[in-house]
């Protein structure tokens, strides 16, 4: 059982009049509906996305929210700041002050971003082990050579944490343009590879994590995930 979920004996007795030792009776009687199923047992574990109806009263019933934002330059990724647009304040939809933000981007940094309600699937994207590749636009000051392709691809040295970074894909697009993909997420860490060159980064747009991708979205417009999107990251489709 995770910290989220609970048993649906102990959800019952203390969300409606009936004590745990009813449930037993008001499962066998077919009372209570667990995702417009029949409650299979008390010890059916129950999470803040189920739907559990008692004698036809819905108890509970809370969709998984999972949004895509474009990012503007300038836009706070946090929920709330007192001085600066928040990526929040982007935001219209009923549910906006109930989500947090899967995997920030820097205050100037500008692209893709995603918010959702759902702990699970936002600590399921960030974890190392899921490798999701996420993809840059970088624009540099100085022109950029196949010198810097090998040493992404190598993986660079941060003396700060003693650690090599995970090899990474580089594309120069121009002379000063690249596309960046990489699987990592570390501090600052676009801008700590390419100042491995002391080459400065003018400018960093995300455009896709994994297969979810800014594509149409203007700057400060956001939209819900495909179902397609969804499933293909691991989230709960309603």
């Amino acid at each position: 059982m995770t910290s989220s979920s609970t048993r649906l004996d102990r959800y019952i007795s203390k969300n409606s009049p009936y004590s745990k030792s009813d449930v037993r009776l008001l499962i066998a009687q077919q009372r209570i509906l667990v995702g417009g199923k029949p409650a299979e047992s008390i010890r059916q574990l129950i999470d803040k996305f189920s739907r559990v109806e008692l004698d036809g009263v819905c108890l509970q019933q809370k969709r998984p929210v999972y949004i895509m934002l474009n990012k503007p330059k300038g836009v706070v990724s946090a929920t709330r700041d007192g001085t600066h647009t928040t990526v929040v304040d982007l935001i219209d939809h009923p549910e906006k002050h109930d989500l947090h933000i899967a995997g920030r981007l820097d205050f100037n940094t500008t692209g893709l971003i995603l918010l959702t309600n759902d702990g699970l699937w936002s600590r399921r994207l960030s974890l190392p082990e899921s490798k999701l590749a996420k993809t840059y636009q970088v624009t540099v000051a100085k022109p950029l050579n196949a010198d810097y392709v090998a040493a992404f691809f190598r993986g660079i040295y941060f003396a700060y944490e003693d650690i090599t970074t995970q090899p990474a894909k580089l594309e120069i697009v121009s002379p000063h343009e690249a596309r960046l993909t990489l699987v990592e997420g570390k501090y600052h860490q676009v801008k700590r590879m390419f100042g491995h060159f002391q080459n400065e980064v003018l400018s960093l747009h995300r455009v896709s994590v994994g297969p979810i991708a800014l594509r149409e979205l203007e700057p400060g417009q956001c939209r819900e995930l495909s179902e397609a999107e969804i499933r293909e990251t691991g989230g709960l489709v309603a």
